[in-house]
């Protein structure tokens, strides 16, 4: 038995002390340090360390990362470039930079986050050197927090007159420290909204204070205020703002009646899902002497009541959007104008803004016109009324479909008028797919609600003939207005919404995961990718992997976004394309209307600054609503597996990662995950080119797209995630 060496032991190295020490020199690169002032910094005060931190500056200066500017004192290299970017944060930590100056997204190590979160935009240089084939960086300082607020279950350390918030957000990796004294009086254990107030430079977790108390987690309006809450949405509107909103005149008058023209004749009448309350359109149809159909789109005149400088518009601008939750609508606008003054309701005179056609039997434009009108809704029809009579090509809506619930007889006039505009809109689409559109027709998931907002049961909305007909003559009026202002000379301001081409990487990636259900996409020139995806969308329709590869296509698409820079709309196929025809709900429809009107008034272009940054605003706002939805929808979709804890399903692999599968179940379209560790039967490795999961010893595959058999395990509506256990292979 050898003998154990004897003498000194040797001092352990300063664990990433290169890093560390750089990143103390360039967060104050004004400032020089000596290596007393570092080993402060650093907290370490022994001679080894000290002796460390020496030869780490010597070696730094002579690698020309920083420079000696006197005797033992170093300061950052001023030519070091410097960039900015936007951070985005994975659960374990570590995150990437997406910032113009590169092509690929910037590698950030955890240890080099630097007290940013995910959204913020930082500061931050990039190493010469590169980290298993990317490239990596360090921020060096927050320029802008994304958010403020979090969402998070409060834990009171009473004897220590202290608390913390573990938020829910699983992208926040630090726990919020809160002081007793601000609490708000929530109780250990209740879901609150906390505000970031300070980070000290020593302290391991920021600061905050509680602003809101939403209640106990896993209750249903504590977790749908939670969804909103995390977003920064409002659930209610300022009192001042209800109080404006009540004493406006929401009168019909005949004074403005005279400035409009008066369409209240006009045979009009709207179509919209059964449960709706505001009616932001209405159509009105006309048979002309000349065998031309006049055609007019009548939209909500939002813009009359919601007058620019009031508390009514700031608030209006501010929220941008209604966001339309599993169980609410959490409107843009008061309930005194959204469901009563500007809803085009049947049998009401309402103020109209209006874009009105001459159109021909081959749906082609002889004549246009745009303008503020007074119109009359004759008739209401939910989307399902409108469907009978277009598939019966009669007057009759039956009682299964009715909104009375019982069969009765439509006006011969309005029938007939659905049923001709339904020829039109057919056209219309025909020619749009032809031009190069994207027919996307996403089945949407809706939830039957009890009393109690319990889901009873799960269905599918999908787009029938009735929904195209209103989509086709909407796009019409949002092509129209915007051609007729976007080819003005002089060139006047505008707020158009665009859409991009598609990335080729990401076109790359889907046809890499299509393929594997045995489906080829060309991507040869435009019209030949537009043809194979709209050919994809239409052979995956009613089979397994429809949602799955409908999910996937629209992610491979860039987003669509409000600006004053127009770039046409890929997606549609339009050269010219705004949003004119939801005022009610949608804030970028109401400036449409106010510009449109300007410029009918002969009005000069209006400050594209100013119109461009209410364009990202808007954009940012309905990226917020759009992921309160899905959460939504999430959350019901995990309450209502909660009640099916015992039964098997079939579902489809949705996603394959290290660490499992997801898998969607088709019955219901709830996706859950199946962890590696859960799959007991063998060690099963992930298998980047295959996307599946391969076991070492009995070769079973797991692979996207495959169909298997599934069980709850476990069901979080704090987290909002849904555990299956996996049964096996579903029986083809």
């Amino acid at each position: 038995m050898s003998k154990k060496r004897k003498g000194k032991s040797r001092k352990k190295g300063i664990s990433n002390l290169t890093n560390t020490i750089l990143s103390i020199i360039k967060k104050d690169r004004n400032q020089s340090f000596n290596y007393k002032q570092i080993a402060a910094k650093i907290g370490v005060n022994d001679a080894s360390s000290r002796n460390q931190i020496i030869k780490t500056l010597a070696k730094l200066a002579v690698k020309q990362e920083i420079q000696e500017v006197d005797r033992g004192k170093f300061k950052a290299i001023l030519n070091t470039e410097y960039h900015t970017g936007i951070l985005d944060l994975a659960a374990k930590g570590n995150g990437y930079i997406i910032c113009d100056d590169f092509e690929d997204d910037v590698f950030i190590a955890s240890n080099n986050i630097n007290k940013a979160l995910n959204g913020d935009e930082v500061e931050f240089y990039a190493y010469k050197r590169r980290k298993r084939g990317k490239i990596e960086g360090e921020i060096t300082a927050v320029i802008k927090r994304a958010k403020s607020d979090y969402v998070g279950v409060i834990q009171i350390q009473k004897n220590n007159n202290y608390a913390f918030v573990v938020p829910d957000s699983n992208k926040m990796y630090k726990d919020i420290f809160v002081p007793i004294n601000k609490i708000n009086k929530a109780e250990d254990g209740d879901k609150v909204l906390v505000s970031l107030e300070d980070w000290p430079e020593k302290a391991d977790s920021p600061y905050g204070k509680v602003i809101q108390v939403l209640g106990k987690p896993g209750e249903h309006n504590t977790e749908i205020h939670a969804i909103l809450a995390e977003y920064g949405l409002p659930h209610e509107f300022p009192h001042e703002v209800e109080a404006f909103a009540n004493e406006l005149d929401t009168s019909i008058t005949e004074k403005e009646i005279a400035n409009r023209r008066d369409m209240r004749k006009d045979l009009t009448f709207t179509i919209d899902p059964k449960d709706a309350k505001d009616f932001d359109d209405a159509l009105s149809f006309e048979v002309l002497d000349n065998g031309l159909y006049e055609i007019g789109i009548h939209i909500a005149d939002v813009s009359h009541y919601l007058q620019e400088g009031t508390v009514l518009d700031d608030e209006a601008y501010e929220r941008a959007t209604s966001v339309y939750l599993v169980d609410r609508v959490v409107p843009m606008l008061p309930e005194v104008l959204s469901n009563n003054a500007c809803s085009l309701r049947p049998h009401e005179e309402k103020y109209t803004f209006s874009a009105v056609f001459k159109i021909n039997d081959k749906a082609e434009i002889k004549n246009q016109w745009f303008g503020r009108t007074v119109t009359y809704s004759d008739a209401r029809y939910a989307y399902e009324e409108a469907q009978a009579v277009i598939e019966s090509k009669t007057n009759t809506i039956p009682a299964q479909v009715s909104l009375t619930g019982k069969t009765y007889q439509t006006d011969q006039k309005l029938a007939d008028a659905i049923l001709k505009m339904d020829e039109l809109a057919k056209i219309m689409r025909g020619r749009r797919m032809r031009d190069g559109a994207i027919s996307f027709d996403k089945v949407e998931v809706k939830f039957n609600l009890d009393e109690d907002n319990n889901p009873a049961g799960v269905f599918f909305k999908t787009s029938k003939d009735a929904n195209k007909l209103i989509e086709e003559f909407m796009l019409l009026a949002n092509r129209k207005v915007s051609e007729f202002v976007g080819k003005q000379s002089p060139k006047k301001t505008f707020v158009y919404r665009v859409h991009d081409e598609p990335d080729d990487s990401k076109l790359a990636a889907l046809q890499n995961v299509v393929g594997r259900f045995g489906y080829k996409l060309n991507f040869k020139d435009r019209k030949s990718t537009t043809a194979s995806l709209n050919n994809l969308l239409k052979e995956v329709n009613g089979k397994k992997e429809q949602n799955l590869v409908d999910t996937l296509t629209i992610r491979s698409m860039s987003k669509a976004e409000y600006t004053t820079h127009n770039i046409g709309h890929y997606g549609l196929a339009f050269d010219y394309y705004s949003h004119f025809t939801s005022p009610i709900r949608r804030y970028p429809d109401v400036m449409a209307h106010r510009l449109l009107q300007h410029y009918l008034d002969g009005g000069k272009s209006a400050n594209e600054d100013l119109y461009e940054e209410k364009c990202n605003h808007s954009s940012n706002m309905e990226n917020l609503a759009t992921k309160a939805e899905r959460d939504s929808i999430k959350y019901m979709q995990i309450r209502f597996m909660e009640d099916h804890k015992d039964q098997e399903f079939v579902g489809v692999i949705s996603g394959v990662t290290d660490w499992g599968i997801y898998v969607e179940i088709i019955s219901n379209k709830c996706e859950g995950m199946v962890s590696v560790r859960d799959m007991k039967d063998d060690h099963y490795a992930f298998d980047h080119d295959l996307y599946a999961m391969v076991g070492r010893s009995n070769g079973l595959i797991y692979q996207l797209g495959d169909e298997v058999i599934v069980k709850v395990k476990n069901t979080d509506l704090v987290k909002k995630h849904l555990d299956f256990n996996l049964v096996g292979k579903a029986e083809n």
